[in-house]
C-alpha cells in the first residue's frame, strides 16, 4: 500500500482554501490548511508535508517571506506559489527564492493538478550525484559547486540560463538539469537557435496546421507540443529574432502556445531551459534582445567556467576522453607522458573541453607506440600559456640537442617532487600529478626511481 502524501495549503480566504482542499482529496492526498504565516511556521515543525501550497498575500506578512525559511529548514519541499493575475514579477521573485513553480489566480485546476504530479515526483538521492560526477567530469571546486547547483536546479521549474564560452558544456549541463529533475521520464528537446532558418522559426516553435501556408502539407507538432511535460532548451537563443522574441515570451508568460493556422490556444507544460555563448546582457543594451524576455529565462543564472579556470581538472578529463576514443575506435587505452600532462595545462583552450576532446583525437589517429608526448598533441604554440615557467637549470640540455634527456630530467625532476612534497606517499603524489597511481608506477620504473 503506498504512503499517502500530505501537503499544506496557506491561504486566507476559506473558499480557495476550501476549493484546494477538495482538489487534492480528490487526488487522494490529505491536508492541512493554514489561514496565516504564523500558522503556517507552526505546522511546519510540527509535520511533514510533500508539498506545499502558499498564496502570496496572507494577513500578517508578505507569503514570500516564508520562502528563504522553507529553503534553510526544510530544502526538499516543493512550493507553488500563488499569485494574483498577471504579476509576472512576483512569479520571477518566487522562483528566484525557490520556489518550485508559480499559478495564478484564479487558479486553472488542471494546471493544478499538473503542478502537483510533478511536485510529487521530485526527489534527491546521493545516488543521482554520484552517477552525475561520473558524467559531469571535474574534482575542482568551482565544478563540484556546479555539481550541486544543479542538484537545486531540478528541485524547482524556474527557467534556467546558462551562460558559458563555447565547448564548455552547455547541452550537458542543460540535459543533466532534466534529469535530476521531476520531468526526467518525459522529453528533453534541445534545438540551437541559430541553426533555423528565420522563414521557419514560427513553425519549427509552435507548429502549424495543415494548409495554414505554402508547403504545409500536413500538421506539425513544435518544440513546445513536442517537450509536453519535459523541458525545452534553446541553445543560441541569442540568435532569436526580436519578432519570435515576443511569441516566445507571451509563450513562457501564459504556458500556452498557438500554433499557425489554428484560433486555439493549447495549454503547454515545458520547463525553459536557455544558453549562449554570446553576452546576453550587452545585447539587451544594445537593444538586439528584449529586455523583459532576458528578465524571464534569467531567472536561476548558471555560469560555466571556461576550461582554463580550471587546469586541474585536465587529467581527469584527458584519461576519460582517451578511453572513449580508444573504446570507439577499439585501441589499446595509452597514457599522457607527464610533460604531455603539462603542456595541455600550459594551454588556453579557446575551445574548452570539446577542443581538449578534438585534441587527443587527432593525437591517437597518428598514434604510434609508447605514452602519448606533447609533440603528438600538435599544440598550437599562440595558445599556451606560462611558457617561461621551464626550469632554467635544464635548458642547457636543450642547447645542446639532446631533447629527450631534457624531457626525462623534467619528468624525472617533477615526480621526484611530488614525492618529497607527499613524504613518499605515492597516491597522494599520483593525486597531486594528476595521473592514476597505475601510471605513476609505470613511469617511477621506467625512470629507475622504484626503489
Amino acid at each position: 500500500m503506498s504512503h499517502q502524501a500530505h501537503a499544506l495549503i496557506i491561504d486566507d480566504e476559506a473558499d480557495i482554501r476550501e476549493l484546494l482542499d477538495i482538489t487534492l482529496s480528490r487526488m487522494d492526498i490529505s491536508t492541512q490548511t493554514a489561514d496565516s504565516l504564523s500558522q503556517a511556521r507552526y505546522y511546519l515543525q510540527q509535520e511533514s508535508f510533500n508539498f506545499c501550497l502558499l498564496d502570496m498575500r496572507l494577513p500578517d506578512g508578505d507569503g514570500l517571506s516564508l520562502l528563504p525559511i522553507i529553503q534553510q529548514q526544510h530544502s526538499a519541499l516543493p512550493v507553488i506559489v500563488i499569485t494574483a493575475h498577471g504579476n509576472t514579477d512576483a512569479a520571477v521573485k518566487a522562483m528566484k527564492l525557490g520556489a518550485f513553480d508559480f499559478l495564478s489566480k484564479p487558479v486553472d485546476l488542471k494546471n493544478l493538478r499538473l503542478l502537483i504530479n510533478s511536485a510529487l515526483k521530485t526527489n534527491y538521492s546521493p545516488k543521482k550525484e554520484r552517477r552525475m560526477r561520473h558524467i559531469l567530469l571535474g574534482e575542482s571546486a568551482i565544478m563540484a559547486a556546479i555539481r550541486g547547483k544543479i542538484v537545486k536546479i531540478a528541485r524547482n521549474q524556474a527557467p534556467v540560463y546558462i551562460k558559458g564560452e563555447s565547448g564548455t558544456g552547455k547541452e550537458l549541463v542543460a540535459r543533466l538539469i532534466h534529469q535530476q529533475s521531476a520531468r526526467a521520464e518525459a522529453p528533453f528537446i534541445a534545438v540551437n537557435c541559430g541553426a533555423i532558418p528565420h522563414e521557419l522559426m514560427e513553425s519549427e516553435f509552435f507548429g502549424h496546421k495543415k494548409g495554414s501556408y505554402t508547403g504545409a502539407i500536413s500538421d506539425k507538432k513544435g518544440l513546445f507540443q513536442a517537450a509536453k511535460g519535459g523541458s525545452l532548451f534553446l541553445d543560441e537563443i541569442a540568435d532569436l529574432p526580436l519578432m519570435l522574441q515576443v511569441k516566445l515570451l507571451r509563450a513562457i508568460q501564459e504556458k500556452k502556445v498557438r500554433c499557425i493556422g489554428s484560433n486555439q490556444e493549447e495549454a503547454v507544460d515545458v520547463r525553459l531551459i536557455s544558453a549562449t555563448h554570446k553576452n546576453l546582457a550587452q545585447l539587451v543594451q544594445e537593444g538586439l534582445f528584449r529586455q523583459d524576455l532576458y528578465y524571464r529565462i534569467n531567472v536561476i543564472e548558471l555560469a560555466l567556467p571556461a576550461l582554463r579556470e580550471r587546469t586541474e581538472d585536465i587529467p581527469q578529463l584527458a584519461e576519460f576522453f582517451i578511453q572513449k576514443i580508444s573504446q570507439t575506435n577499439k585501441m589499446p587505452v595509452v597514457s599522457l607522458a607527464l610533460e604531455a600532462v603539462m603542456a595541455l595545462k600550459q594551454y588556453s583552450f579557446s575551445g574548452n573541453v570539446r577542443e581538449l576532446e578534438n585534441i587527443l583525437e587527432r593525437s591517437l589517429a597518428f598514434y604510434e607506440s609508447g605514452d602519448i608526448t606533447a609533440q603528438d598533441l600538435n599544440l598550437n604554440s599562440e595558445q599556451s600559456l606560462n611558457l617561461q615557467s621551464t626550469p632554467q637549470v635544464l635548458t642547457s640540455s636543450v642547447e645542446r640537442g639532446n631533447l629527450e634527456d631534457y624531457l626525462t630530467s623534467i619528468e624525472k625532476q617533477t615526480i621526484t617532487h611530488a614525492l618529497e612534497k607527499s613524504q613518499w606517499n605515492q597516491v597522494v603524489a599520483a593525486e597531486q600529478l594528476g595521473i592514476s597511481l597505475r601510471s605513476l608506477r609505470y613511469r617511477l620504473k621506467k625512470l629507475g626511481l622504484d626503489l
